[in-house]
């Protein structure tokens, strides 16, 4: 594990390198999620990035501007800032191994890879950890942390209606401790988990609680416009917590265990 910064055209990013023992089978680029599930999937994401390196992969996890103990702040972070940081890693990475590449999202980071893959020149493989497929949807979530305070005393609606006008006349909003910036909420509103260029492999894995528990049924469409776009689709729901929203820290073994089985399949 080789921790370092990158410089950025505005600062430095932090990131981790997971390095194998022998010639990479592939690459691996990291999107972390949104806020706090970032912070919540920490543990996970590293336990992920071990496990292939120990599989004879070459990971980089990279802090987005504004994150973690990169340079910024979530209140400057803009969607288009968050894509040139991923080209920023992308390049790193390929000046370390030319193996195939693999973009593996977690939630809103999976919007983010789809995203990114627009702008490389190779065909990438994708690994998405319970992907959100509408940026839309992923946003009202998020304000709903701003408005569970706001309901007992019947301000919500009005709480709702000084956000869009605060965003529309180009101000910062604040949820739940973080300062989001207009720029940003309109590139997650209007991101969509779409292919965007040449694609091989999807390994599309959706955490459950439950037993017997199938797919999302919001995913399914998602799913159908990737294989009609010619990719391979390894979709299926493994058992564990929602770990990036859990009060404590949790792990998902069977989750990394399914990507290991699905990226080996795919080597």
């Amino acid at each position: 594990m080789y921790p370092f910064f990158l410089q950025g055209e505005s600062g430095q990013r932090f990131c981790i390198f997971h390095a194998p023992e022998s010639r990479p089978l592939g690459a691996v680029l990291y999107f972390h999620p949104f806020a706090e599930e970032m912070n919540k999937s920490r543990r996970m994401a590293a336990l992920q990035a071990r496990s292939l390196s120990k599989a004879g992969y070459a990971v980089l996890q990279i802090d987005l501007s504004g994150c973690g103990d990169s340079d910024g702040d979530f209140a400057d972070a803009t969607w288009e800032a968050w894509l040139n940081d991923g080209m920023l890693g992308y390049r790193w990475l390929r000046q370390q191994t030319d193996a195939p590449l693999y973009l593996w999202g977690l939630r809103s980071g999976c919007l983010l890879a789809a995203s990114f893959s627009e702008r490389l020149q190779e065909k990438a493989n994708f690994v998405f950890w319970q992907p959100v497929v509408g940026g839309k949807q992923h946003w009202q979530q998020f304000m709903r942390l701003k408005l569970a305070g706001e309901i007992a005393t019947g301000g919500g609606k009005e709480i709702t209606e000084t956000m869009k006008r605060s965003l529309e006349s180009g101000q910062n909003v604040e949820i739940a401790g973080y300062t989001v910036s207009p720029q940003l909420v309109d590139g997650l509103r209007k991101a969509e988990l779409m292919p965007k260029g040449p694609v091989g492999k999807v390994i599309w894995l959706e955490v459950s609680s439950r037993e017997e528990a199938s797919l999302a049924p919001a995913s399914l469409p998602f799913i159908e416009q990737w294989k009609a776009a010619g990719a391979a689709v390894d979709a299926l729901v493994v058992p564990g917590p929602a770990f990036w929203q859990t009060a404590e820290i949790e792990d998902a073994p069977t989750l990394i265990d399914a990507t290991q089985a699905s990226i080996g399949l795919a080597a």
